[in-house]
């Protein structure tokens, strides 16, 4: 364990501003488990409960705060093994979005809303 928290040290960092691509490459950099895309799928389904929990107690973040138990920390988690699943796919997720957008974009009706 020691060795995988001196690697994120060394070689993980997050760009800013924060993209979806730049969060793939930084989660990428430090797990990244093609051979688990279950566990990942798993992963991902419980922290969806857990953020169902936290909405539903409406736990939100106080300023200054800790993020700790709250509905911002649960979407962060549910945002991180998105990616991760993502990742071991190899979907690159702007991309995919993008394609999407314009799909919805004719289905809802909103052509002219710009993407950006």
């Amino acid at each position: 364990m020691q060795k995988r928290e001196k690697m994120e040290k060394e070689c993980a960092q997050l760009e800013h501003p924060l993209t979806l691509s730049s969060l793939q490459s930084y989660i990428k950099q430090f797990d990244h488990w093609p051979e688990h895309k279950l566990t990942y799928f798993l992963k991902l389904m419980e922290e969806m409960g857990e953020l169902a929990e936290v909405i539903r107690q409406d736990a939100r973040m106080e300023p200054g705060g800790s993020i700790k138990g709250t509905i911002e920390e649960e979407i962060s988690d549910v945002l991180y093994y998105i990616v991760a699943l993502a990742n071991v796919y190899d979907i690159d997720l702007e991309t995919s979005f993008k394609l999407k957008d314009e799909i919805n974009k004719v289905k809802w009706n909103r052509q002219h809303i710009p993407l950006g």
